[in-house]
């Protein structure tokens, strides 16, 4: 067995991971308990990666060579290496040389690896001319750069994570971090129980799981930030809980700011907020006074039309109060991706060059030329995301290179952004999942690797650099993003005649060692680091030569990297969100993460049991509002904005607030789809979300869209579900998937049980396929689900009744004393859905049962109900297991959470789950998850 030590590919903690594997073959990881990002602690999602790299998920899911689209919309066929890269080259050459440089544009990601990074902005802006090259961190992280540029005067985090263990306030603010950072907030568990007297205040649209620890919540209406943290400034200064030395000393600009905050009085900011002055000054008060206050945020933030006005009148809240530059205190904005701080370092945005050097300064165009020996670098801005996809919808960008991201599922507004793919004359999709939605609209695809197999650095929030490194080789026929990179641009030479090439390089360290040095004299200085040095240790930047470590907070000089040294108070007048709810559109819809999912689900969607906490796509709505509209639980309704329209079924919760809904992020139109009337396929969460952004970051406003909502009349209901080989699970999904545009709504999701820790080991998958219609389908369509679900053998009892639109199949397969349900399709009438689908994802004996399971509307037997979502994915702890647990038992919250873990030992592994299970034991019961008839 072999152990490589290497890093996470999730979210931005960073987490260092120890892979095991045997030949070419992943078969485990764990977490590293030397990586200062997790000391050993890994996510639900890091401790199933290497379930997500098995030979069976390969097989089924990974682009493993090349391959050549002939014409749009025809299969792709497989082309040799040589053959696919000289006909990117074609391609790119002619458009280059008929429309210009800018006629190109390459859209990477925050999932690359600094040296992939690098190379493609280096080909970009240094080969090919143009500076059209950014990167799906424009969506997440741009707005937190311009917020950090704007005020500290560099886009460095002052903080670190060792500053929770000091904070004595703690502001988390547009950041569900027990979601989106599992493992930091596992952190500030540790802190918040080794110091109780710690005060954490959570400001939130949504009662997420990070308010359970939340000593101060703040319901805010959705993009009230600035107002809020302009108000708070109000009181800090009619109370005197300002510094007043500090600012005279180290900072610019307070005055104008001072007279913007003058009318955000509490009156007024209790108002547009939707908070209780009580509560505005409270949480004015423990962010001032507190000896130390860490602020946390994240896209509640970022994405937003005022993302970077945002950002800035936090960090004005640090300066104006000094608290900055020490221990536990500063605004820390946390990384949404694995590497978006890495892709910021070596400039792979539009507007920014090597080493945070701005590309708008033409000092910093000259040595940025002067490092590569080119004559310059091209001063016309490039395009940023949202106006990549538009320019290529308009006809302007005519070839797009696109790697290690999913457009057609993550950018908003997804009638413009499938529009600009179809148009573009030449797509490329590097990539190392054949089934993400963007690699439709290839024109040629290249195979890439991915976790586990390869090699390189990334750095996480606290500007920490770690080792990624390969376990296993690659599979098939992929290749490192860099090399692929790298083989394309000496090609390209080639063709335009140059002589020298600009990419001298044949190992990843090769390629870093360039990137370190043009950090020389900057903010993030890394000349002293080396890859030696990362061998031993993850290193957090600036580490200049001579020194051995590198520094884990900034500023603690007060001197800021600014021509003058001092910071920049930043004027935060306060804007509405681009879309104010009105009578046509009466619904704020807010967008964000599940537990157990990551993006576009392209790696853990191939996990069956990772859809045990979430299983279906769903719309949550206040129970309120749903009364109001005669809406119920499950119903499916029409979702529409100005761009789009999805159809999903809706699920109550006080989660959200009155007028408002959420959709998670994930759900793109791999997972939930349909065809509208005029049989446009529908595009997922996305096609709801608008492309407009905040003035300086671009980075659009993902977090809010106004919305209607109206319930569905669709009669006719399909559920099919069953068991399959782990060898053809996916194959299955995705074929059932080509089936959605078939049904006005259509979902297709996997499910699974098994592996959890201390279980058998035995991994299951399984498929649902759930739609809607009018009216009954043909029945060839039924016929072909019912194939692809394993549903058409001798095994399967039938019935059907074509003039009611009825049809039912079950198959069962007998196993011991007893038959066992392996799969179903319930056509017309689903009302027995609940038991159901007990029968088989929990395995109960359903031999007694064949009558029933074929009788449309029949009840539940009473001795059948079900187990419940999975609360603890680790151990695969179900609702219904916890609720009689605590039925069971007696004592404190505490007492009770204790024999909770010590009897089913949910919470005791990555720890996701404890804010529920805390939550469940105060609410005394877990929700209700008996069957209904």
């Amino acid at each position: 067995m072999k152990q490589t030590r290497s890093t996470c590919p999730y979210c931005g903690v960073g987490c260092g991971v120890i892979i095991e594997s045997d030949g070419a073959q992943i078969t485990g990881v764990r977490g590293d308990p030397e990586h200062p990002a997790n000391f050993g602690r890994l996510c639900t999602k890091g401790s199933t990666l290497h379930l997500t790299a098995s030979a069976a998920v390969t097989m089924q899911t990974r682009l493993l060579r090349p391959m050549q689209r002939a014409t749009r919309g025809s299969m792709p066929e497989p082309i040799s290496w040589d053959g696919a890269l000289d006909l990117a080259v074609e391609k790119f050459a002619q458009v280059i040389r008929d429309h210009g440089p800018d006629a190109v544009g390459f859209y990477v990601s925050g999932q690359l690896l600094t040296e992939d990074y690098y190379v493609f902005n280096k080909l970009a802006k240094g080969l090919v001319g143009t500076n059209n090259i950014d990167t799906n961190s424009r969506l997440c992280m741009s707005s937190a750069v311009a917020g950090y540029k704007k005020t500290l005067g560099a886009d460095a985090p002052p903080a670190c994570y060792d500053d929770l263990k000091h904070a004595q306030c703690l502001f988390i603010v547009g950041s569900n971090t027990a979601w989106a950072h599992p493992i930091l907030f596992r952190r500030i568990e540790d802190a918040k129980a080794a110091n109780p007297a710690m005060k954490i205040v959570v400001a939130d649209p949504r009662r997420t799981d990070t308010v359970e620890i939340a000593d101060l919540f703040l319901p805010i209406q959705p993009g009230t930030d600035v107002m809020l943290f302009n108000g708070m400034l109000h009181l800090m200064l009619w109370e005197g809980w300002t510094d007043a030395r500090y600012i005279a000393e180290h900072t610019s600009g307070f005055d104008a700011l001072k007279a913007t905050v003058r009318d955000c009085t509490p009156d007024r900011v209790a108002q547009v907020c939707g908070i209780s002055k009580e509560d505005l000054l409270e949480a004015a008060r423990l962010f001032a006074t507190s000896p130390a206050t860490l602020s946390l945020y994240c896209q509640g933030l970022n994405q937003s039309s005022s993302g970077t006005i945002k950002n800035a009148a936090l960090i004005n809240l640090h300066l104006a109060t000094a608290q900055i530059g020490k221990p536990g205190a500063g605004p820390f904005s946390l990384t949404g991706q694995p590497n978006a701080m890495g892709g910021r370092e070596v400039g792979g945005l539009a507007n920014l060059l090597s080493a945070h050097r701005d590309l708008a300064d033409p000092q910093h165009r000259a040595e940025v030329a002067a490092l590569w020996g080119i004559a310059d670098v091209p001063q016309k801005p490039g395009k940023t995301a949202v106006e990549m996809f538009q320019a290529a919808a308009d006809g302007e960008i005519r070839a797009l290179w696109i790697a290690c991201t999913n457009p057609a599922q993550s950018m908003p507004d997804q009638a413009t952004v499938r529009r600009a793919l179809e148009r573009c004359e030449f797509v490329v999709v590097q990539e190392a999942f054949s089934t993400t939605a963007t690699c439709a609209f290839a024109d040629l695809l290249l195979p890439a690797t991915t976790w586990g197999e390869k090699d390189g650095t990334v750095t996480n929030s606290e500007r920490r650099i770690s080792r990624v490194r390969s376990a296993v080789s690659a599979p098939g026929e992929a290749r490192n993003d860099w090399a692929i990179g790298v083989d394309f641009a000496r090609r390209l030479e080639d063709r335009l005649g140059r002589t020298q090439t600009l990419f001298p390089y044949d190992t990843p360290e090769s390629v870093w060692n360039e990137h370190r040095e043009s950090t020389q004299g900057r903010d993030l200085d890394i000349t002293g680091m080396s890859y030696t040095m990362l061998e031993a240790a993850p290193q957090q930047w600036p580490l200049r030569k001579g020194e051995a470590t590198g520094r884990a907070r900034l500023y603690e000089d007060s001197i800021f990297p600014t021509p003058d040294g001092r910071a920049r108070f930043v004027d935060t007048p306060y804007k509405p969100v681009a879309e104010a709810r009105e009578a046509r559109y009466p619904f704020s819809l807010n967008t964000g993460r599940l537990r157990d999912q990551w993006h576009g689900m392209s790696r853990t969607g191939t996990l069956g049991r990772l859809f045990g906490h979430a299983a279906e796509p769903t719309l949550q709505m206040h129970p309120q509002d749903m009364a109001r509209r005669q809406i119920a639980e499950g119903d499916l309704v029409h979702v529409t904005s100005r761009r789009g329209s999805i159809v999903v079924p809706v699920a109550g919760s006080t989660e959200v607030g009155l007028s408002q809904a959420f959709i998670a992020m994930h759900w793109g139109g791999e997972y939930l789809s349909g065809s509208s009337s005029t049989g446009t396929p529908l595009a997922g969460v996305n096609a709801l979300t608008t492309s407009t952004y905040c003035p300086d970051s671009k980075q659009p406003e993902l977090k809010h869209a106004a919305v209607k909502i109206l319930k569905a009349e669709l009669p006719w209901s399909l559920l099919a579900a069953a068991w399959l080989p782990q060898g053809t699970a996916l194959e299955v999904a995705a074929a059932l998937r080509e089936l959605m545009r078939s049904f006005p709504f259509a979902s297709c999701v996997p499910f699974g049980t098994g592996a959890a820790l201390g279980g058998d080991g035995q991994e299951r998958a399984g498929v649902l396929f759930r739609a809607a219609a009018y009216e009954a389908p043909p029945d060839a369509l039924l016929a072909q689900t019912e194939a692809l679900l394993s549903l058409n053998g001798a095994e399967t009892l039938r019935y059907a009744d074509a003039r009611r639109g009825q049809r039912r199949a079950v198959r069962l397969v007998r196993s011991g004393a007893d038959a066992y349900l392996e799969g179903f399709l319930l056509g017309g009438d689903t009302r027995a859905e609940a038991w159901i689908k007990a029968l088989l994802q929990d395995r109960l004996p359903a031999q007694a049962y064949g009558r029933q399971l074929l009788r449309p509307g029949a009840a539940a037997p009473g001795n059948v109900a079900s187990k419940g979502k999975i609360i603890c994915s680790c151990f695969g702890v179900t609702e219904k297991a916890i609720a009689g647990q605590l039925a069971a038992s007696g004592g404190s919250e505490d007492e009770r959470l204790a024999a909770l873990q010590g009897s089913l030992k949910c919470g005791t592994n990555c720890g996701s789950c404890v804010p529920e299970l805390k939550r469940m034991v105060r609410a005394g019961a877990s929700p209700a998850v008996a069957v209904a008839p």
